[in-house]
Formats: structure tokens, C-alpha cells, sequence
């Protein structure tokens, strides 16, 4: 049977049930998902917030072991992931990345902070 690529894409993520070959190129798998995280680079990442997302992926793929590989698995975690990216933002952990080729606050305006003035 050939294996046939599935695939989940949010505004910041893209989940593919393919494994990357040497040459970059996906390859389908029934086996490894692969995930994409902010390919447009519309936000500002440090390393702690994307281990969060990708410990998350790991959560979210185990809590679906046993169940079939469909389109509307791939979905249900790319929509958990586009949330936690949000709370990230919201919580300061990450930003806007303002040198963006095109920049969309799809997840809220940025917030700015306000001096109290005496």
C-alpha cells in the first residue's frame, strides 16, 4: 500500500505525515509526523517557547497513539498548538515579528505597555 502524505496547515503551523530526506524534501510516512512551526516567521522565538510547542506536539501526538492517522486528527492538533502559540503571545513569551515580509496580527493587536503618569 502506498503511503499517502497527510497534512494539517494553521497560520502558524504545518503538521505532515512525512519524514524530511537528506535533501529536504518530504517524504510520506504512516509512521512520522514532521512538524512546521511559523514558516512565514510572523513572530520572534526563543528556544524556550518553541520547546514548549514542540513538548506539546509530543503530548498531543501520544494522547492520539492507537487511533488512525486521518486529516481530522492532524487538524485537532494543529488547532492545539495554534492555540498554545497564542497564549505564548498573549503571556509575553513570544512577539510580533515586526521585520515580517507581511505583517497580520491574526492573533490580537500587539499589546503595548502603558507608564502610569502621577
Amino acid at each position: 500500500m502506498e503511503e499517502q502524505l497527510l497534512k494539517s496547515t494553521t497560520r502558524h503551523v504545518r503538521i505532515f505525515s512525512a519524514e524530511v530526506n537528506e535533501d529536504g524534501e518530504l517524504v510520506p510516512s504512516n509512521q512520522v509526523l514532521t512538524l512546521d512551526v511559523d514558516p512565514d516567521n510572523e513572530l520572534t522565538w526563543n528556544e524556550d517557547a518553541l520547546q514548549t510547542v514542540y513538548g506539546k506536539f509530543d503530548e498531543l501526538v501520544e494522547s492520539h497513539s492507537g487511533a488512525d492517522l486521518t486529516d481530522y486528527n492532524l487538524r485537532r492538533i494543529g488547532s492545539d498548538l495554534e492555540h498554545l502559540i497564542r497564549s505564548l503571545l498573549q503571556s509575553g513569551r513570544i512577539s510580533y515579528n515586526l521585520n515580517s515580509r507581511a505583517i497580520n496580527y491574526s492573533m490580537g493587536l500587539p499589546q503595548v505597555a502603558v507608564e502610569d503618569n502621577p
